[in-house]
């Protein structure tokens, strides 16, 4: 008798996408410049989360005045529109309609520092842009990735076939190595962090959450 063919299909999919954005390569050299500038100046605001080996500014980048980092902010949130208008069921006229907010900042990873495990209420969408990027560790693999945490349940009994498992049906957190350039994009909803940086160098990453809007939402105030 013949096997039969089976039709199988992930259920639970989760969007992960990986944009470049324009004119990266001349703006990152900037970016970086002003970053640390801004970070040596605001170490010690009372909003602003610093240490000897981490920096996250305050969440204001959508409002800075400098010409470059508005030209990298505008190609950041097209590129999280992008990501998520290539999965919606939405028209081009009706994903235009929608109304977009978002809040952005930038952090300062340096050697034997890390961005613990978090997540954002009230946000649909995060993106997170890489600036600048160590090398990679001789001793971990995982310096400075970015993780995505596992969010199935992990309860269910595993016989001998799930360690046999392709993506996107094996369960595992997600690593993605940041590239100066890139942006990975997912919902905001997951925990993620960023590894400890085991390298030389420091990483330098400009993070923004997103929501989109509709007419029907006018209650919803901005953050």
């Amino acid at each position: 008798m013949s096997s039969p063919a089976p039709h199988v299909v992930p259920i639970f999919a989760t969007p992960f996408g990986v944009v470049t954005v324009p004119e990266a390569q001349a703006l990152n050299p900037v970016l970086a410049a002003l970053f640390l500038e801004r970070a040596s100046r605001e170490s010690g605001a009372p909003d602003a989360s610093s240490g000897a080996l981490a920096f996250r500014s305050k969440d204001d980048l959508l409002d800075s005045p400098e010409e470059p980092l508005r030209t990298a902010i505008g190609g950041i949130v097209s590129g999280v529109s992008a990501v998520a208008a290539s999965i919606s069921d939405f028209s081009a006229e009706q994903f235009a309609a929608l109304r977009l907010q978002a809040r952005a900042w930038f952090t300062i990873v340096r050697p034997n520092a890390c961005v613990p495990p978090t997540t954002y209420p009230n946000s649909s969408w995060l993106g997170v842009y890489c600036v600048a990027a160590p090398p990679p560790s001789d001793s971990r693999f995982d310096s400075g990735m970015l993780r995505l945490h596992e969010c199935r349940p992990g309860t269910s009994f595993q016989d001998a076939t799930y360690g046999g498992l392709r993506l996107p049906y094996r369960p595992s957190h997600c690593n993605w190595r940041p590239v100066p350039g890139q942006m990975a994009v997912f919902p905001a909803a997951i925990t993620h962090e960023i590894a400890m940086v085991r390298a030389g160098g420091q990483l330098v990453i400009v993070s923004v959450r997103v929501r989109f809007v509709g007419s029907e939402q006018a209650w919803m105030p901005p953050w």
